[in-house]
């Protein structure tokens, strides 16, 4: 460790400032159909950029397609993983950020931006990590660095590497929390859609600023028309509600929130939620009231996924374990959107690792036992990751991490989803320590810079430790 510690001291600058160059690209991932860059031009350069460093410090790289690409060094039959992503959720500084989010600034030794934590600054670290392993040490293995450029949305450039690249054997993926993740839940995604209408009013928009199925919205805003022969009804605004009408019947309704990662819905205020409940207060809908009733709307296990009295078949058994060692089943409401008089509602679940997705699933079309013309689909699903504690991989990084930190740690269960689950004898490493503010996602996102160094730090270790 004291050889490393003294690369990540003399490399300090540099570290900061690849994250910062890095940050500078917009790179949220959006699908093209462009075959020279499939996930937009920002996502091409930053990809272009990584892989120019890798080759700068010594590594061979290689692009796969614009997809992904990924970095190595070494020589051997077995092949040790790093997975990282490139890709980013928005940000608009309009959001509240103190400073434009894809430039970074440091206040009091954070280093703000989008990304820094999530996941730029931790490639950047593997990759000096890198650099320290292969300039120090002797390894049998070869090293990978595989770089994403759709992990927040459909992990495309994942199921595009794995047709053609080879697995890793053993990794990690730096993009959670230290001390080691052994399991995170299953991730699955469904869509609500049936009619939907509000009495003497058309509904014109309904606006969630295209919202991430992995984001608690912070904006959804409706806009009306009034069609009643009356005198139109007076909205009055609120803390969280912002009112706006012209002279031609039109009023438009805006709920904001506070965004947070949907494997922590509790950290954000969901302004879906904020806006639905809103609603109730000046419409008799019974198709909205059902399903607050239900609580759909909860971000802790749905109260109906054990109610028999909707029950598909006689023959299914209720959803028992909607809580275990991963945690409890949380929801977050993402997204709505209005079309041909149909209302979408759009609902990213994380669900505990002992818990079938496909009992879930069935539990969510029970629903079309009260409403008759309702569409349920699945719009994605992971399965969950789960590695034995007692595994070599689990008990080496733990006893690296408590060695470096001087601690006693074990290690943990999530409720988000890494590149960890995209192979198997891998798991999620860092780098939020414990204790720290999860910023994954947040406005103002920022990585704590001594946090930063020392998971370089921990990360060389690792490295040596699985390749040696």
């Amino acid at each position: 460790m004291c050889m490393f510690k003294e690369f990540v001291k003399n490399n300090r600058e540099n570290i900061i400032n690849t994250v910062s160059d890095l940050v500078e690209f917009k790179s949220v991932s959006n699908e093209t159909g462009d075959e020279n860059m499939p996930f937009g031009e920002e996502c091409k350069k930053a990809l272009e950029y990584t892989l120019n460093l890798g080759e700068k410090l010594g590594f061979r790289t290689k692009n796969i397609d614009g997809y992904c690409g990924y970095i190595e060094f070494g020589e051997g039959d077995e092949l040790v993983g790093i997975i990282g992503h490139l890709d980013v959720v928005p940000a608009d500084i309009n959001d509240g950020w103190i400073s434009d989010p894809f430039k970074t600034e440091i206040r009091n030794n954070k280093l703000y931006g989008r990304g820094t934590i999530d996941d730029k600054g931790p490639v950047v670290a593997s990759l000096y990590a890198m650099k320290a392993v292969a300039g120090n040490c002797k390894i049998n293995k070869r090293v990978r660095l595989i770089l994403g450029l759709n992990e927040e949305k459909a992990w495309k450039c994942m199921k595009r590497y794995k047709e053609t690249e080879e697995f890793p054997t053993i990794g990690f993926s730096p993009d959670a929390n230290f001390p080691a993740i052994y399991a995170e839940k299953g991730i699955l995604s469904i869509g609500i859609t049936n009619e939907f209408h509000l009495d003497n009013f058309e509904i014109v928009e309904i606006n969630c600023n295209e919202n991430a199925l992995n984001v608690v919205p912070k904006y959804v805003s409706i806009t009306l028309k009034y069609t009643g022969t009356n005198s139109m009804p007076i909205f009055e605004e609120s803390e969280d509600i912002k009112i706006e009408t012209t002279s031609d019947n039109i009023v438009k309704i805006i709920s904001t929130g506070v965004a947070s990662h949907a494997a922590h819905p509790e950290l954000g205020k969901n302004a879906i939620t904020n806006l639905v409940k809103y609603l109730l207060k000046y419409f008799k809908n019974e198709y909205l009231q059902t399903l607050i009733n239900l609580g759909i709307f909860e971000i802790e296990s749905p109260e109906f996924l054990s109610r028999q009295d909707i029950a598909y078949a006689t023959e299914f058994n209720d959803v028992s374990i909607i809580q275990d060692e991963s945690g409890i089943l949380t929801s977050n409401v993402a997204r709505l959107e209005f079309e041909d008089n149909k209302l979408s509602i759009k609902i990213n679940l994380r669900v505990p690792v002992k818990t079938k997705l496909d009992d879930i699933i069935l539990q969510y079309k029970r629903l079309s036992n009260i409403f008759e013309n309702i569409k349920v689909e699945v719009l994605s699903k992971q399965d969950p990751l789960f590695v034995d504690k007692e595994s070599f991989l689990v008990s080496k990084l733990i006893d690296i991490y408590n060695k470096a930190t001087a601690t006693k740690k074990e290690a943990i269960a999530i409720g988000g989803g890494t590149y960890a689950r995209a192979f198997d004898n891998c798991i999620a490493y860092g780098p939020t320590m414990p204790n720290e503010e999860d910023m994954c996602h947040q406005v103002d996102e920022y990585i704590d810079i001594d946090t930063l160094m020392l998971a370089t730090e921990i990360y060389c270790e690792a490295i040596f430790e699985l390749a040696k």
